[in-house]
């Protein structure tokens, strides 16, 4: 079985979209590695990149898509490794050792995640993860999926993302399976990768959709005492 999938999803992002692959192919490891690219059908020469890098690309597709987390369900089902890492387009790995050192990491984990740096307008600023994901940590933040190896099991028994959220599915699968599920994580202590802030979930003007994205999945998986003393808390701090 391949050890790890990484999945990239992209649309009309070619300058991101090479930055990322760029970062893959380089991998000490790449032989290792499946890299799956899922195309919203770019018309900016997305395709044709895709095209021309056909033969260090396990699988991709180039179509229309419903979205961020239609084009990562897609993706991870495409997926054959025992592990799932989504880089998407302009995020980036730090190193060309970042794949092989999680390969030569000997964790039983449903998730092995690490930290990253954050780059906003060319300006890099250090993210580190917590040593312990629970409720302190899933309602003040989430877990960042391009440092997070996600065992495709987990993926297939909650059946992905949930693309009834339209920017943080990624947060409701990770409360999901962590505080519904009790996934077993694991923290790698050492960056995994670049995030890029241009993202749709880092847009400013997605502030109030992404509260009231982040309220609805915490009222499904936050018991209501701990919820109500959490937002509390939170008003008292303001």
């Amino acid at each position: 079985m391949v050890k790890l999938s990484v999945v990239t999803i992209n649309y009309n992002d070619l300058e991101g979209l090479r930055k990322t692959l760029s970062s893959v192919f380089s991998q000490t490891c790449f032989s290792s590695i499946e890299l799956i690219v899922v195309d919203g059908g770019s018309s900016d020469g997305g395709k044709e990149y895709l095209m021309e890098n056909d033969f260090r690309i396990s699988k991709w597709v180039s179509e229309k898509d419903g979205g961020i987390y239609n084009a990562q369900n897609k993706g991870w089902k495409m997926a054959n490794g025992e592990y799932v890492l989504f880089l998407n387009s302009g995020d980036y790995f730090v190193s060309e050792t970042v794949v092989s050192d999680f390969l030569q990491t000997d964790k039983n984990a449903d998730i092995l995640y690490g930290d990253m740096l954050i780059d906003e307008n060319g300006i890099l600023r250090s993210g580190r993860m917590p040593d312990k994901i629970g409720y302190v940590q899933l309602y003040r933040d989430t877990l960042w999926h391009p440092v997070s190896f996600i065992k495709r099991e987990l993926l297939i028994k909650v059946n992905g993302f949930d693309e009834h959220f339209k920017i943080v599915a990624d947060y409701d699968f990770f409360c999901k399976v962590i505080l519904k599920h009790n996934a077993k994580v694991c923290h790698l202590k050492k960056v995994i990768s670049v995030f890029d802030t241009n993202g749709l979930s880092s847009s400013p003007d997605k502030v109030g959709a992404i509260a009231l994205e982040r309220e609805l999945v915490q009222n499904n998986y936050f018991p209501g005492l701990m919820l109500w003393v959490f937002r509390l808390y939170s008003k008292l701090r303001k």
